[in-house]
């Protein structure tokens, strides 16, 4: 892990998950392999191991910077500018 510039810019707290699954594979009527979520807005979205995407989608579609795990005892975070574990 190291240093990201863009940790400093994240809401504090964290946002609440606007829902327990990735609503766009819910919708696709695709199961999620695992959850991500966005600490910018709170969107939750599936891992690249998904076949969508969602949560690099997500970061594509709206330069939100770090994502988290959402899986159960999962903590670790990932920041896609700077492409590296914070």
């Amino acid at each position: 892990m190291r240093d990201c510039p863009h940790l400093p810019a994240l809401p504090e707290p964290e946002p609440a998950p606007l829902t327990a699954t990735c609503p766009e594979c819910e919708a696709a009527g695709s199961h999620p392999v695992q959850l991500r979520l966005c600490l910018s807005c709170g969107h939750v979205g599936c891992c690249d191991s998904s076949p969508y995407r969602h949560a690099t989608a997500h970061h594509d579609a709206t330069g939100h910077p770090v994502m988290r795990s959402f899986e159960p005892g999962e903590s670790w975070r990932w920041c896609y500018p700077c492409q590296t574990l914070v």
